[in-house]
């Protein structure tokens, strides 16, 4: 097995881009998957690699990465120690941090015996569901498209804000997140909510999936409390010849972080199987 780990690819606005790949070298041209965290994740949450390695196992190169803006750095990748860049993260930043792991893969990949980067899968978490889709109707190179527990709207986090809360975010220019993990106090400027105005055509993930022909599975989680099983039900809704799967787990499919099993949680390998014979097939 071939794994690098914590590797930097490129920038973006001078933040890093973090990937780790991971595939078996037997001299077999594989598929690249690439993997988008969610909002206040990162490559690593709940022990990916575990997650990494099935799909290496299954004949898959897989490749995740660390958003730019995600607010962890290279020295602490499963930290948030970087507020500010977590304050000035936004959804065009991510999709541009997509698109440089994409076009990284193709170049570094392009004459593997072991790595076919012209197939190219992607797999997104929660807000990177959305990212991922809108970047499928973008890049004709994307084959085939999964995403877990998807949002439909970019409005993360701060679409069930009161009008009140809305107002005291333009007139401060910064309201905060926090993390029920860290309990942290994570900054958003007010930048995000212009950047999706600003680029509304852009990111409306509506929009997008309806124009993809490309192969489409929805996983999402019937228990789901901060992404309801209604935000799948609309994306089948939108493009009826995805393929929905749900099942009877929480917003991660059962994981936590930190996590130190050695194998991954049912639900999460019942989802891990799901994808594995979508993208197989």
């Amino acid at each position: 097995m071939q794994v690098s780990l914590n590797m930097i690819i490129g920038h973006n606005l001078g933040k890093p881009i973090m990937v780790d790949v991971f595939y078996k070298n037997n001299g077999v041209r594989k598929p690249v998957i690439i993997y988008a965290h969610g909002f206040a994740g990162f490559k690593d949450w709940g022990n990916f690699n575990l997650i990494a390695n099935e799909f290496a196992i299954a004949g898959f190169t897989f490749l995740k990465f660390n958003f730019s803006y995600n607010g962890t750095t290279p020295d602490a990748p499963e930290d948030f120690t970087d507020l500010e860049a977590f304050g000035h993260n936004n959804y065009s930043k991510e999709l541009e941090d997509l698109q440089v792991v994409i076009d990284w893969a193709k170049k570094e990949f392009a004459s593997s015996r072991d790595v076919d980067p012209e197939n190219l899968f992607l797999i997104g978490h929660s807000l990177g569901g959305g990212i991922s889709i809108i970047k499928a109707a973008e890049e004709p190179s994307i084959k085939k498209l999964a995403t877990w527990a998807s949002i439909s709207e970019c409005i993360t986090p701060w679409g069930n804000w009161p009008a009140e809360k809305l107002a005291e975010w333009k007139y401060s220019g910064v309201a905060y997140y926090q993390n029920s993990r860290t309990k942290q106090q994570m900054p958003l400027y007010y930048q995000l909510y212009e950047d999706y105005v600003n680029n509304s055509a852009r990111l409306s993930i509506e929009n997008s999936i309806k124009k993809l022909e490309i192969p489409i599975l929805l996983c999402h989680g019937t228990q789901d409390e901060a992404v309801p099983l209604a935000k799948a039900e609309q994306l089948k809704q939108w493009q009826p010849r995805a393929q929905l799967f749900t099942i009877a787990s929480d917003h991660v499919f059962g994981r936590k972080h930190p996590y130190s099993g050695s194998t991954v949680p049912a639900e999460t390998q019942e989802v891990v199987n799901a994808t594995v014979n979508f993208l197989s097939n």
